[in-house]
């Protein structure tokens, strides 16, 4: 069978095979709700905080509309208190936890540990001056040293203070009784941990609550098959993976992010990733990134 030679047309095509694929196998009820609606329950990325200030109601109506039950929501100290916990109250009142986020490649490093303080010392403050339902349920952290120069120049040092920094806000979050994710980039396997002989990627997934992984392509089969390392090393530290996707432009490549397929194409593929990580014991779901992304797509989707 040949495929169509026009580039809209294919797309078209693979989103009717991937909805006869998905629509025709999943059988489980929760799957079953999830293909009749379309909306997988899915966490997701807030960056720009300062739109709590003035679009909480548009930010959560889009979130549940879209199955969202996780947003990992940067601190930013420009943004008072008070939006904080209007957005959380309302976010818990529609079923949707939020976790606080932040990061910097330069906190891999132990000269900057006094920015992983602050940001500690910020949630350890927050929490003791919110109510229940206004408070954070989690840590979320995105620190990515490999963005560093040093990276290449000396990498055993990074990675050695890299993992130095992350035992500090593992026993951190401890000490603040909330669990703590990562995001990690799906090919640390491929390094070795310092003073271990687990790969990186396990070492990190097995110091952490949870781990989303940038597994970000345009398909289903693709973002499989970039976490089956990741899913692997998890299910024997009984730890979870979220497998990552991504919605906005990508430089490094189209096949890096649904932007150019759009959002019923990424829909059905959701869908059919969940089938397929559903496979691995330590498979927690799907995150899409980003919130804002993903509200930008669906609006380029209607008529």
């Amino acid at each position: 069978m040949s495929l169509p030679a026009n580039p809209s047309l294919r797309r078209l095509f693979f989103l009717l095979i991937a909805s006869m694929i998905i629509f025709g196998t999943i059988t489980a009820p929760s799957a079953t709700k999830a293909a009749a609606t379309g909306k997988l329950p899915k966490a997701t990325w807030l960056w720009n905080t300062k739109l709590i200030e003035t679009q909480t109601e548009e930010l959560l109506a889009f979130s549940a509309s879209e199955g969202i039950r996780m947003i990992y929501l940067q601190i930013s100290t420009r943004v008072d208190i008070p939006y904080y916990k209007q957005f959380i109250y309302k976010a818990n009142a529609l079923g949707i936890q939020v976790h606080a986020l932040n990061g910097a490649p330069n906190w891999a490093l132990e000269s900057n540990r006094s920015q992983l303080t602050s940001f500690m010392n910020w949630i350890r403050s927050y929490q003791a001056t919110a109510a229940e339902e206004e408070q954070f349920t989690g840590v979320h952290v995105d620190i990515e040293p490999y963005l560093l120069p040093e990276w290449k120049n000396d990498i055993n040092n990074v990675i050695k203070q890299w993992q130095s920094n992350v035992k500090y806000l593992i026993q951190e979050a401890a000490n603040l009784k909330l669990p703590i994710a990562a995001d990690l980039p799906f090919w640390l396997d491929k390094y070795a941990a310092s003073d271990s002989e687990m790969s990186l990627s396990s070492w990190m997934i097995s110091q952490f609550d949870s781990v989303t992984l940038m597994s970000y392509r345009d398909s289903a089969d693709a973002v499989i098959k970039l976490a089956k390392e990741e899913l692997q090393e998890a299910e024997k530290l009984n730890k979870r993976i979220y497998t990552g996707v991504e919605t906005k432009y990508s430089s490094e490549g189209n096949q890096v992010s649904f932007y150019e397929e759009g959002y019923d194409y990424m829909n059905a593929q959701l869908l059919y990733l969940d089938q397929l990580g559903r496979a691995y014991s330590s498979y927690a779901g799907i995150a899409v990134h980003d919130l804002v992304g993903m509200m930008e797509m669906a609006q380029r989707s209607k008529p």
